[in-house]
């Protein structure tokens, strides 16, 4: 991969509940100056990214219901189409997990596919909480709901301390239960050698905050 395609991978992301708008900027500009994919970010921060980026090919990607999607439908229906009106090319959507643990997939369902129709949407099945057989049957609705992509982890979900060839398998699992959906990778990918491990796994995106560490890495590996 070229350094390019390599920053086209990469959900530039800064969901740090601490983080002031001068981090946010510091985020937009990190991802003009290396042409990541997108800016992954809370939706408080929503217009200040789109002002940012504005004029660029960057998505602005607004992330819904962390960690675990426990919110009510109407709340994160409102959250949506905010996101939409001030600007967001994209959704992350957590998945609401409780429900997905207590097989109420119709419920499920509802709140996805209209979720689905505001914006292009990924979502999160929060992998790390899950089974092998809730992981398929989570990427199942996503596909079912008419999602673009579905997505591993957010913020404190256990995958993040979960190794690295179990976080690719949990990609594998999810590949094969929702074919032809996008799937994006998350949960403290830091390095490079992170990222390709991924790849390699099947990831078409890579939700991360280490970007700049992850294409400062592979340029030096390719020099």
């Amino acid at each position: 991969m070229t350094i390019k395609q390599i920053a086209k991978l990469i959900d530039h992301t800064n969901i740090d509940p601490k983080a002031k708008p001068s981090d946010i900027k510091k985020t937009c500009r990190e991802a003009i100056k290396y042409g990541f994919r997108g800016v992954c970010v809370n939706p408080k921060y929503t217009k200040l990214v789109k002002k940012e980026i504005q004029g660029t090919d960057i998505k602005l990607v607004v992330l819904v219901d962390p960690p675990m999607g426990l919110s009510a439908h109407k709340e994160r229906v409102r959250i949506s189409k905010k996101a939409k009106k001030e600007g967001a090319d994209e959704l992350d959507v957590v998945m609401n997990i409780v429900d997905l643990k207590y097989e109420r997939y119709n419920k499920i369902l509802r709140d996805l596919k209209e979720i689905c129709k505001i914006l292009p949407t990924k979502v999160i099945i929060g992998s790390g909480y899950l089974t092998d057989e809730e992981i398929k049957k989570a990427s199942w609705l996503v596909k079912k709901a008419g999602a673009k992509c579905v997505k591993t982890a957010t913020s404190k979900d256990p995958l993040e301390h979960r190794e690295l060839k179990e976080k690719a398998r949990h990609l594998r699992l999810m590949k094969k239960a929702a074919p032809g959906l996008l799937i994006k990778a998350a949960g403290k990918i830091k390095t490079f050698n992170d990222l390709k491990e991924m790849v390699k796994a099947g990831a078409d995106i890579i939700g991360t905050s280490s970007g700049v560490r992850i294409i400062r890495e592979a340029i030096r590996k390719q020099k």
